[in-house]
């Protein structure tokens, strides 16, 4: 055995997937050091997974696949110890956390893990108990997984790999279903476990926000390391990183938008730096925003959506999952509905169109009462689910696509037109006899968006629309629903990723515990950051900035517009 400094060693890493003709990682070496709390960051299909699986003897064990080169973990080669040989000194929250979800309640799926290990059982209680309360989950050890909401179900999975106590935590994407404040309670608690002990962490993230913390920042592109440095190195690299499918810290892409050197990572030394750079706001210009988002109110149509005092109990449980909701939908509106896990917005959602039964209250759309059913309300209302891959199953994308028509008795003409408008609107026209599941998700997500375009439905509800996408693919399914809306259709998203809905939406409804507790206009609700916060949504940061400087800012665009050197208006 080695020695275990570094405690990981890559050397020369290479791998290649059977049938693919491109290595997923091109030559990666990389060290890390004992508690080292290390970010990893990239694009979609960069190889940041592959390098994870790597880490536990996954790559190449149970993926199959052509590897050369060296992993040494702890001085163990693992080409020589599979992840069962590696599991107390790697363990890992994979991309898709359901996975690894499959006991009848929550603390089982904790315990799965100590248990494994042969520890005695009052130890595994121990841990049960601290890892859950660690992620937020106390009084939660009883409950099924399958009843837990996305979020839930994900600080269940980062609650397992705690328990194991392990050396290494391996966490890929370990944050993508938690609502702002949970995404930072996840990297908080991570990050306080390493402080504190001796945990070293690998953490995949496409929001960097979240990552100031870490002590080193590695790029991925393209099965290389790009980039590798501290988070001041990396992050002020603004335009290079957006330029490689990353979204910038809104700090410094603002200070780079402006002909700045970016050099403030954090909000509150932008703002020192803007107004030491003599920055200011130009009122009129603001007011002229404002203005301009009030006359967009005007043109919205009829009401095409109303909730009246509508409550929803899921069975065996003692209070109301939506309770005595009011809500209102106007014709071409482009809706947020957001809160923190479990607070009812995809119980809501699914009500609109009949998925789940009301328990009382009354919803109408169109003028039509949702007990009319699914099949009838859908020529209205198309829902978009969470995870695409829960209602693709067809082996071609044209098969696909053309199935709601189908159902519908669709003249076959109609139908090859329906079928190739919504094709071309999320930009898939050519690639009709591909099969879905062989896309990027990002790439999955248009082919669920264009089966429910392809009906033409007036609205299009979206569960989470960019959950699990890199950044270009997060614009590209946003600017494809922003230009869905300004051709006519009402848009409604579910969504946590607080960027999303304060760049494109016009109005946000703020759900918490059942309720409703806000509901305005983007920039409004999002002015009230306090009240957000208790609420566990955290706006993001170019909003914070315009915050404290008087007003608030919905994109990197609004900044641009209304700060000017030197100005004094208003």
């Amino acid at each position: 055995m080695e020695r275990d400094h570094p405690i990981i060693r890559i050397e020369d890493l290479h791998f290649t997937y059977p049938k693919k003709k491109v290595e997923a990682l091109k030559g990666i070496n990389l060290e890390v050091e004992k508690g080292d709390f290390v970010a990893v960051i990239g694009p979609s299909l960069a190889g940041k997974s592959t390098l994870c699986m790597s880490l536990n003897g996954l790559v190449p064990h149970d993926t199959k696949g052509k590897k050369s080169g060296r992993v040494i973990v702890k001085g163990f080669d693992t080409a020589d110890n599979r992840p069962y040989q590696l599991c107390s000194t790697v363990s890992m929250v994979f991309q898709d956390f359901e996975a690894q979800l499959f006991c009848t309640n929550a603390a089982l799926d904790v315990a799965f893990g100590p248990e494994n290990l042969g520890l005695p059982s009052e130890e595994i209680r121990r841990r049960v108990d601290e890892c859950m309360e660690m992620v937020g989950l106390s009084g939660f050890q009883k409950r099924e997984p399958s009843s837990l909401s996305g979020g839930e179900k994900q600080r269940l999975a980062i609650a397992s790999a705690l328990a194991f106590h392990s050396d290494i935590l391996v966490l890929d994407e370990p944050t993508t279903d938690l609502d702002p404040v949970g995404k930072q309670m996840v990297i908080d608690v991570a990050d306080s476990l390493r402080r504190d002990g001796d945990l070293t962490i690998i953490c995949v993230e496409h929001e960097v926000e979240e990552l100031i913390k870490a002590n080193r920042i590695v790029l991925v592109v393209d099965g290389r390391i790009e980039l590798d440095g501290t988070p001041s190195e990396i992050l002020t690299k603004a335009a290079l990183i957006k330029e490689k499918g990353v979204m910038p810290l809104g700090a410094c892409e603002l200070q780079a938008a402006l002909g700045l050197e970016p050099t403030a990572l954090r909000v509150d030394e932008c703002v020192e730096r803007l107004l030491s750079e003599g920055y200011r706001i130009n009122k009129e210009k603001y007011n002229a925003l404002v203005a301009a988002e009030k006359a967009r109110e005007q043109r919205y149509g009829e009401r095409v959506i109303r909730v009246e005092d509508v409550c929803f109990r899921y069975p065996d449980t003692a209070r109301n999952a939506v309770d005595h909701v009011n809500l209102e939908v106007r014709e071409g509106e482009f809706l947020a509905i957001m809160g923190q896990n479990g607070s009812g917005k995809t119980t809501l959602a699914k009500q609109l169109n009949g998925l789940l039964k009301k328990t009382s209250g009354k919803i109408t759309v169109y003028g039509h009462e949702v007990e009319t059913g699914i099949f009838n309300l859908s020529r209205y209302i198309g829902y978009v689910f969470q995870n695409p891959d829960h209602q693709i199953f067809a082996e071609t994308i044209w098969d696909e696509v053309s199935f709601g028509p189908r159902n519908y008795k669709m003249p076959e003409d109609e139908l090859k037109q329906s079928v190739q408008d919504a094709l071309r609107a999320v930009d898939l026209e050519g690639r009709e006899k591909e099969d879905p599941f062989s896309l990027t998700k990002g790439e999955r997500q248009r082919v669920a968006i264009a089966s429910v375009l392809a009906m033409k439905p007036k609205i299009l509800i979206l569960d989470e629309p960019t959950t699990g996408l890199d950044y270009k693919e997060q614009c590209g399914v946003m600017e494809l629903l922003k230009s869905l809306n300004e051709s006519g259709r009402t848009v409604i998203i579910i969504t946590h990723t607080m960027w999303v809905a304060s760049q494109y939406a016009h109005r946000a409804v703020i759900m918490n515990d059942s309720h409703v507790l806000m509901d305005g206009p983007v920039r409004e609700v999002f002015a009230n950051e306090e009240q957000l916060i208790s609420l566990h949504l955290k706006p993001p940061q170019i909003t914070q900035i315009g915050n404290r400087l008087g007003c608030t800012f919905t994109c990197v665009e609004d900044a641009l517009e209304v700060l000017e050197r030197g100005t004094e208006n208003g």
